[in-house]
């Protein structure tokens, strides 16, 4: 039977009943919400235009394209996405600055526009290499409090951003599919919010959530499978030997290539998803961004019940030292994680099941 929208708490009423718990609260915090919320339904209908609003392909920026800080080839929607998140979260004077993964350097609030005591760290658009083949993407975001003297008016640094996991007061993710949901965490669990599409309102559909302890799926890119760790090699060998294997079970691998689509499937159902650290390009140590990436879906998912990693540590207790540090990461039902971490912390076992399924490995090198 269908929700009643009469019925169904909004995200507004939501926010007010978490701002219940704590008295001595400003509304800085919820209006904040509501603008990144904002922002998320204007993206969600730029996506859902799509060829219509010519909004597949990559930026012109003068027609000779665009590369963001990340060395990669910027979208259409990439470009838009990163301009209403900004645009929607200027003016409030709620932030003392922003940062994002399609800007060089932090976003400082225009001197017209009354700065507030918190940070904003978002993915505009993730997954945006899948735009064109119209398969699922999603914005991520964190929100951190600015450090005393920049909520003031002192200069925006970007060591103001350089803040552990642990510090985040919020962190959620926009999931454009064949539904609009807003996923978020406010400290206190996770909650899901579907876009009623008549109503312009976000109604909360999927209250407390909770990732599933055990699983028999995982997601990893298997290209890479020869640039692997050997912890992580053994996990995968693992898991492909199914019920004769020392697992005892049979597995499925998902790859979606699109983290926010990814974080939603293992959030819904269980799941590991995988983007370690490997030996692919020495330079880097992992793939996936620390701040803006992999403490918000970190934040959700141990909000949850899972579990985050960077294979070796808990990853939200990573200091930052980088507004675009990369960083490797392994996230969802909590015993799998945690068995991973179990293999990193084990060198003198890495390898004893490699050459017992090398036969049978559809990734072998």
């Amino acid at each position: 039977m269908s929700l009643s929208p009469r019925t169904t708490p909004t995200l507004t009423q939501y926010l007010i009943e978490e701002r219940r718990r704590f008295p001595d609260a400003s509304g800085d915090f919820n209006a904040l919400i509501l603008d990144v919320a904002m922002a998320c339904k204007a993206i969600a209908k730029s996506v859902a235009y799509g060829a219509l609003a010519d909004m597949y392909g990559n930026h012109a920026a003068d027609a000779g394209g665009s590369i963001n800080v990340q060395g990669e080839t910027q979208k259409k929607l990439d470009v838009v996405s990163n301009e209403l998140f900004i645009r929607m979260n200027e003016w409030g004077g709620h932030l003392a600055g922003m940062a994002s993964e399609e800007m060089d350097l932090p976003y400082d609030i225009p001197p017209q526009h009354p700065r507030g005591k918190y940070l904003l760290v978002f993915d505009p658009l993730d997954g945006s290499s899948n735009i064109d083949v119209n398969v699922s993407v999603g914005s991520i975001f964190s929100v951190l409090r600015a450090p005393d003297a920049t909520a003031e008016g002192g200069p925006l640094t970007e060591a103001d951003f350089f803040q552990p996991g642990t510090c985040q007061i919020a962190a959620g993710y926009a999931l454009y599919g064949p539904t609009t949901m807003l996923v978020l965490s406010v400290g206190n669990g996770v909650a899901g919010f579907t876009l009623d599409p008549v109503m312009g309102e976000f109604m909360l559909t999927h209250p407390e959530l909770r990732v599933p302890e055990d699983t028999q799926e995982f997601a990893i890119n298997a290209s890479n499978s020869r640039f692997w760790e050997a912890p992580v090699k053994r996990y995968v060998d693992e898991c492909l030997a199914g019920k004769t294997g020392p697992r005892g079970k049979d597995f499925n691998m998902r790859w979606i290539a699109s983290m926010v689509a990814e974080a939603h499937r293992i959030l819904m159902r269980g799941g590991v998803f995988m983007y370690p650290r490997d030996t692919k390009d020495p330079s880097k140590p992992g793939r996936l961004r620390l701040l803006y990436e992999a403490n918000p879906v970190g934040f959700i998912m141990e909000q949850a019940g899972g579990r985050a990693s960077t294979g070796q540590v808990p990853m939200l207790s990573v200091q930052p030292t980088s507004l675009h540090q990369r960083i490797g990461l392994v996230f969802g039902s909590k015993n799998e994680v945690e068995r991973i971490e179990r293999y990193h912390a084990e060198p003198t076992q890495q390898d004893s099941f490699a050459p017992l399924f090398a036969e049978r490995s559809l990734f072998r090198d």
